[in-house]
């Protein structure tokens, strides 16, 4: 009988005792983080006194919108009128034309600017060459530095009655269309100036967006067959739907501010039936009237509406899953 011997197995060494973990770092103290960052926060300065003194502390001035404000006597003189300049407001005519006028507006920017941003950042998105993509990107962002006075006047010189259409109309012997003065126009025309000076600025937020979704699902769903409509569908926006719903939210909130330039420079052409909104209400109501806390009573109202749609669609976009402006 053959016996065979099996060598024992070598002896392991002696485990190395483990490395003590290291201690946790105290946290800094509030003086220390501010040594560290100081050059941020002294960047940071101006646009917070900015933010204290105009926007804090002008609304501080709304409490003239419950006194039968007089300038000669300064606000806290003045006597308290109580809500008589509310219940006065909303049996104004004037008023709820101006803010149909402006919910009106404001849905049609929703409805036709934000998808007029975001196609321009799907294609500049979608461009290959990179010197292209600049020389686009710098022709659509111009018109955002062009102030409102300059936009008017060129839409004017464009589509006025003795302008560059008509001229081209006339000479075509064609009858002359009015679109600059003619209150039925003056919607469609509001939003194609919105469209044409801001849509190049705002497709920013879009493209930077678009950057930071992962190319390795676009190409996962060109594999499985998915044309550019459904990677659109299905990629896309799912991917960006949280800037899609932020920015949404914040619109809500400016539902009853449409600006105050592009209306004030347009109203008189069509009249305060068609281009009174509630910025122009405002300022002649308590500067050309003179009725200051009848106007201010005006502008709580639309601050404190504004406040209402951006907590309720902040609710709702947590309902639906989403961060929105501020967490729970």
């Amino acid at each position: 009988m053959v016996v065979l011997a099996v060598d024992d197995p070598p002896a392991q060494a002696p485990a190395e005792p483990a490395s003590p973990a290291p201690a946790p770092r105290a946290p800094r103290a509030w003086w220390q983080r501010l040594r560290r960052d100081r050059v941020l926060v002294a960047l940071m300065i101006p646009a917070v006194v900015w933010l204290l003194v105009f926007p804090y502390g002008a609304a501080f001035g709304n409490v003239i919108a419950f006194k039968d404000y007089v300038p000669f006597l300064g606000v806290w003189q003045s006597p308290w009128f109580g809500v008589d300049h509310f219940t006065r407001l909303f049996g104004d005519d004037r008023f709820w034309n101006a803010t149909a006028n402006t919910v009106t507006i404001s849905l049609l920017q929703i409805v036709f600017f934000f998808p007029a941003a975001l196609g321009l950042a799907l294609l500049l998105h979608s461009v290959a060459g990179s010197t292209v993509k600049r020389w686009v990107q710098s022709v659509v962002y111009l018109p955002h530095f062009l102030s409102w006075v300059i936009v008017v006047a060129l839409f004017t010189q464009m589509l006025g009655g003795a302008g560059v259409l008509n001229g081209w109309l006339a000479e075509a012997g064609m009858d002359p269309v009015q679109i600059i003065g003619n209150a039925e126009m003056f919607k469609p025309l509001v939003i194609v100036q919105m469209i044409w000076k801001e849509c190049g600025w705002g497709t920013i937020i879009f493209l930077a967006a678009l950057m930071s979704v992962d190319e390795q699902l676009y190409e996962a769903a060109a594999m499985d067959g998915s044309g550019w409509w459904r990677r659109l569908w299905h990629v896309t926006l799912p991917s960006i739907r949280p800037v899609l719903m932020l920015l949404l939210i914040l619109k809500l909130g400016e539902i009853l501010s449409v600006g105050f330039e592009q209306f004030f420079l347009q109203r008189d052409a069509v009249g305060p039936e068609a281009g009174e909104v509630l910025d122009t209400f405002v300022f002649f109501t308590g500067f050309q009237g003179g009725d200051l806390g009848y106007a201010a009573a005006a502008g709580l109202f639309k601050g404190l509406v504004g406040a209402v749609l951006i907590y309720t669609a902040n609710k709702v976009a947590h309902r639906l899953g989403e961060q929105g402006v501020y967490t729970r």
